[in-house]
C-alpha cells in the first residue's frame, strides 16, 4: 500500500502548515475552530497543516489577524513566497508546487519533448533557451526549478510515474547529438527504477497532438487533478467533467503504445544513432 509522501521541510508551504499547527496548538483550539475563522471546513484546515493544500491570500491574512503575528512569523510573507517560487510559470504553480509533491500515482503524455521529470539539466537548458527574449538568468531559474521538480524521484517513497511520449521524440534534436545522448541514457536509467514506467507511443496516433496531458492521484481519497499544457497557456483542475474527459483522451493515446520493453529497445536503438 502506497504512503503518503513525504514533502521537502524547506518549502514555504510546509513551513506555512507547521507554524499554523503550532500556533493553533499553543492556543488550544482545535482544527474546527480555526476552519471557521478562516470559513472553510476542518479538513481543509488539515491540509492545510500537512502542507497537501495551498493556502490563499485570504487564508494568510486571517490566520494573521487572529494569532498577531510578529515579525518572526508572518502568514502573509510565508505566503508570498509560495507564490514567487521562480522558474515555473503561474499557471503551473499550483501543479508543481501542490500536486506533484502530494500524488501517489503520475501520469502523462507529451507529444514533442521528453517528460519534464526525466529531463536532463542540458535537455532542459536547450529547451528554455529556445523561448524568445528569454534571458540567462531566466533560464537558469526554470532549469533549476525542473531539477526541483525531480527531487520526488529521490524520495524513499516516490510516486510511481507512468509516462508516455511520441516515439518521434527520440529523433527531435535538442542541443545535438551529446546531449540527445546523455538525455536517452538517462531515460534507460530512469526506466530501471521499480516506481517508473515508459512508454513510447506510434506517432500515427493523432489524438495526443492536442498537447501534454498530467493526471495525479492523491492520497486519502482525493479527487484526481489533471493539468493540460500548451506553449502560453495551461489549466490544473479536478473538475469532474474536465477530468473524465482527459482520462479518456490519455486512455485512447495508451492504445496507441508500445510494449515497455519495446519502448526500451528503441530508445537503445535511437542512442546508438546518436553518434
Amino acid at each position: 500500500m502506497n504512503e503518503v509522501p513525504s514533502l521537502d521541510p524547506g518549502s514555504p508551504r510546509v513551513r506555512f502548515g507547521a507554524e499554523m499547527r503550532r500556533l493553533r496548538e499553543a492556543a488550544e483550539l482545535s482544527q474546527a475552530a480555526i476552519a471557521a475563522r478562516l470559513g472553510c471546513t476542518q479538513t481543509q484546515v488539515s491540509r492545510l497543516e500537512k502542507a497537501t493544500r495551498t493556502p490563499s491570500r485570504s487564508d494568510a491574512e486571517k490566520l494573521d489577524q487572529f494569532f498577531g503575528t510578529d515579525n518572526r512569523v508572518s502568514f502573509v510573507r510565508l505566503h508570498q513566497r509560495i507564490i514567487a517560487r521562480p522558474g515555473n510559470p503561474k499557471w503551473f504553480q499550483s501543479w508543481v508546487d501542490e500536486v506533484e509533491p502530494t500524488a501517489l500515482v503520475l501520469r502523462s503524455w507529451d507529444p514533442l519533448l521528453f517528460p519534464g521529470l526525466l529531463q536532463t539539466e542540458a535537455y532542459a537548458r536547450h529547451i528554455f533557451r529556445a523561448e524568445p527574449g528569454i534571458s540567462d538568468p531566466e533560464v537558469e531559474e526554470c532549469v533549476e526549478a525542473r531539477m526541483r521538480r525531480q527531487r520526488i524521484l529521490d524520495r524513499d517513497n516516490p510516486p510511481l510515474v507512468y509516462v508516455m511520449f511520441d516515439a518521434n521524440v527520440l529523433r527531435r534534436c535538442v542541443g545535438g547529438p551529446e546531449v540527445m545522448r546523455e538525455q536517452l541514457s538517462h531515460l534507460q536509467e530512469a526506466a530501471a527504477r521499480p516506481a517508473i514506467s515508459l512508454q513510447l507511443v506510434d506517432p500515427e496516433c493523432l489524438t495526443g497532438m492536442v498537447g501534454s496531458i498530467y493526471i495525479a492521484e492523491l492520497p486519502d481519497g482525493q479527487p484526481d487533478v489533471v493539468h493540460s499544457d500548451s506553449p502560453t497557456l495551461g489549466q490544473t483542475t479536478m473538475d469532474y467533467d474536465i477530468v473524465g474527459s482527459v482520462w479518456r483522451r490519455y486512455e485512447t493515446i495508451r492504445l496507441w503504445a508500445y510494449p515497455e520493453r519495446v519502448s526500451l529497445k528503441m530508445i537503445e536503438e535511437a542512442r546508438r544513432e546518436w553518434t
